[in-house]
């Protein structure tokens, strides 16, 4: 579609009749099949280009240039599973050259598309579940490290996930201590999960541009103490988003080695938790409490 062309599908748009003109901004990203200039999308909210930039990420968390490579990462991820090629994919989904995608495919998808697009293909994941201090957890690792830990009560839900996105992945159960690149993973997870220092443990972790930012900064925390969504998206530069904040918190599939239960609403109660509030609370405590005896000074023996 040809500049032109992509001007007057938006303006064919119902943006047209949307009073509020980030939505209008967002509702052209949405329907764009190619990347829209700022100053197209500065002509639709009658906003200057850097008026917008500002107001944009205050309201979704994300620059418009990000909002929209987040959706056509999404589009991409849904053509590769339905197009006739991955070049076609990648064309529709929006990306100017399938070199693009290529370069980048870590980023995008965890994998290079022709592997995404054959629902993970080649791609080995061993995991385990094994009982925690927070009950059954599910810890699966790749060649680069821990890509997920999950936490639960039913061991076949809990392996149930793992193939949602990657159905032909070549997923493996193995017995806790059975696996050379495993087994030393599983233990400083279980420690971990125990109320040990997660830091050290490789992780093979994907996410969106914004997520990357949330959980880096989640990590910053520490233990023992909590940050409200609305501190950690002040923090992010992002003071009116909260809201995405608790998204990119939602959507950690590390419990514990990316600390998103150190994140709570303004008021201190405990807001959500993937997983479940009782560990969260449980998390919190136990965290309160180690940080606390840490500070109380060592005891002396009598001379």
């Amino acid at each position: 579609m040809d500049t032109c062309s992509e001007r007057r599908a938006v303006n064919r748009s119902p943006t047209a009749t949307v009073a509020d003109p980030l939505e209008a901004v967002r509702l052209a990203l949405d329907a764009a099949d190619a990347p829209l200039p700022l100053a197209e999308l500065a002509r639709i909210a009658g906003l200057s280009e850097g008026h917008l930039q500002r107001r944009f990420r205050a309201r979704f968390g994300l620059s418009p240039a990000e909002y929209a490579d987040q959706r056509r990462r999404t589009r991409l991820r849904e053509r590769l599973r339905s197009a006739a090629s991955v070049t076609d994919a990648v064309y529709d989904a929006g990306y100017g050259a399938p070199s693009r995608v290529y370069e980048h495919s870590d980023a995008v998808l965890g994998m290079t598309p022709g592997r995404y697009r054959a629902g993970g293909a080649g791609m080995e994941i061993r995991y385990t579940v094994v009982d925690t201090a927070l009950g059954r957890a599910l810890v699966a690792v790749t060649e680069r490290g821990v890509c997920a830990v999950e936490l639960g009560d039913d061991d076949a839900a809990l392996a149930a996930g793992l193939v949602r996105e990657f159905p032909k992945a070549r997923i493996e159960r193995v017995d806790a201590g059975r696996d050379e690149f495993l087994a030393p993973l599983l233990a400083q997870v279980v420690d971990a999960l125990a109320g040990s220092n997660a830091g050290g443990v490789p992780l093979d972790v994907v996410g969106t541009a914004f997520q990357r930012r949330v959980w880096q900064a989640l990590l910053a925390i520490p233990r023992g103490e909590t940050r409200s969504y609305a501190e950690l998206a002040r923090l992010l530069g992002q003071p009116r988003g909260a809201r995405a904040v608790a998204r990119a918190c939602a959507g950690n599939r590390l419990a514990v080695l990316v600390p998103c239960h150190r994140v709570v609403r303004g008021d201190g109660s405990l807001g959500g938790y993937r997983w479940g509030l009782a560990r969260k609370q449980a998390l919190l405590v136990s965290e309160r409490a180690a940080r606390g005896a840490s500070a109380q000074p060592a005891a002396t023996e009598p001379a």
